[in-house]
């Protein structure tokens, strides 16, 4: 089950986000339900100056989970490099996951920003997780500057309408096999995630989807358990649909025939 981004190895194949719970203790219950390693943290959103006020990374176990830093409501490739760079300087990371939003009605990515934020930032020794959207041709693009890995969405941002673009998920994930393909954003449920990694993706990486569940703890089970049953599927190779029924029970060799 072990899933591998820039020579680092991970056990869980399953990310997790920091934003919209009830409360920092909410949070942490979450993410050890989980079984996460990874968690994303949006640079603008942690205290980097006063030490003295309560800081949502003093309830991540830095031991046990690896913290990637985003570039959450960076409009820019400018400002999403300052941001990182930000990030980096403070002792976060030098990986990133890269967003540079183009819309701010549906989150939408920037595709050129993005693509001259990932060239710039893995010249300068980042590991470049991209947030992209289900382009190929762009997607390709990321990987030619530089990217570690490509995370197209799989329906807007905190919709939880999950997957909306199985096709194109699917094309993604035929033609891009050098680095990993990790699903990002609108997964709403457990089954989402289940679909998502028999497609093959390599990860999930999911927030609003845990945190706004009524039983946010149980739920962070419920998708430990869908990425771990999704990626068993994906690997044991499901079998040949067919159009008419075939007796699961076969007559030949029965006591009597």
């Amino acid at each position: 089950m072990a899933l591998t981004i820039a020579g680092r190895t991970f056990q869980s194949r399953l990310l997790i986000g920091t934003g919209k719970y009830r409360s920092f203790q909410e949070m942490a219950r979450c993410h050890a339900a989980s079984g996460a390693e990874v968690v994303t943290v949006a640079v603008r959103r942690v205290n980097l100056t006063d030490r003295t006020r309560e800081s949502l990374l003093d309830y991540i176990d830095r031991d046990k989970m690896f913290i990637l830093p985003n570039t959450a409501a960076c409009y820019t490739a400018e400002d999403a490099i300052r941001t990182a760079r930000l990030g980096r300087e403070v002792g976060l990371s030098n990986w990133v996951k890269l967003e540079v939003i183009g819309d701010e009605k549906t989150l939408f990515p920037d595709n050129e920003g993005l693509l001259e934020a990932t060239r710039v930032l893995a010249k300068e020794g980042f590991v470049v997780l991209p947030y992209t959207n289900d382009d190929v041709v762009n997607a390709r693009k990321l990987i030619d500057a530089g990217a570690a890995a490509v995370m197209p969405l799989a329906a807007p941002i905190g919709s939880g309408l999950g997957i909306q673009n199985l096709t194109n998920l699917r094309i993604m994930r035929e033609m891009i096999t050098e680095v990993p393909l990790i699903v990002d954003a609108g997964v709403g449920t457990a089954s989402d995630a289940a679909i998502a990694m028999e497609m093959g993706a390599d990860a999930i990486l999911m927030n609003t989807a845990i945190s706004a569940a009524d039983d946010a703890e149980k739920m962070a089970v419920a998708m430990k358990l869908a990425v771990q049953a999704g990626r068993l599927a994906f690997e044991a190779g499901r079998m040949e649909k067919k159009l008419y029924a075939s007796a699961s029970s076969p007559l030949s060799g029965v006591i009597g025939r």
